[in-house]
């Protein structure tokens, strides 16, 4: 909320005059709207107080409108439209252009975040990943869950999520049987 205000504040602020002013402040908005979605999205992956994560909602269809909405709008696309705008760029046809190259842009980065999330080292990334701790709906599971045979399926789903590292070493032997990372390249 105090972030949200700030950016009414420095528009208001600095841009009220700019010709595109009003259309600056949309795009904060809806980029901001679908922010929140891609993000109600991926914490509804499973149920409220399920004890058991399901599978069956990891689906590519899911992880690509948690990707477009989570990610991609927040990190390219209201980026991107707003230097446009800025530049006083209003054309239709390249705001549409740039769009669509930008839900690309964002799914190719998050598919690449998902990856190294498991494989990265914490000192190269950052952070230490917690993906499959986290039962994340992240491009890992949906193409292992696409690639598995039954015993590996039910292997998934009985670590899967699970915070113990036997268990999160179990679901990363089975991307490494199902050879995600050369599936990645």
């Amino acid at each position: 909320l105090i972030l949200l205000t700030q950016v009414d504040i420095l528009l208001d602020t600095y841009l009220c005059n700019h010709p595109c002013y009003l259309q600056m402040r949309r795009v904060l908005t809806n980029t901001i709207y679908r922010t929140e979605m891609g993000q109600l999205l991926d914490l509804t992956t499973q149920p409220p107080g399920a004890t058991e994560v399901d599978l069956d909602f990891y689906t590519l269809d899911r992880y690509k409108q948690i990707v477009k909405y989570k990610t991609a709008f927040y990190s390219f696309l209201g980026p991107l439209t707003l230097g446009l705008l800025f530049a006083k760029i209003t054309d239709e046809k390249i705001h549409e252009k740039v769009g669509k190259l930008c839900l690309i842009m964002g799914e190719y980065f998050q598919i690449q975040d998902d990856v190294l999330d498991c494989y990265g080292s914490p000192e190269v990334i950052g952070k230490i990943g917690t993906d499959i701790e986290d039962s994340k709906c992240s491009w890992l599971v949906v193409q292992a869950l696409k690639r598995s045979s039954p015993s590996q399926r039910q292997i998934l789903k009985d670590n899967y999520g699970k915070k113990e590292k036997a268990n999160v070493e179990k679901v990363k032997k089975i991307y490494k049987e199902l050879e995600l990372e050369k599936v990645y390249e």
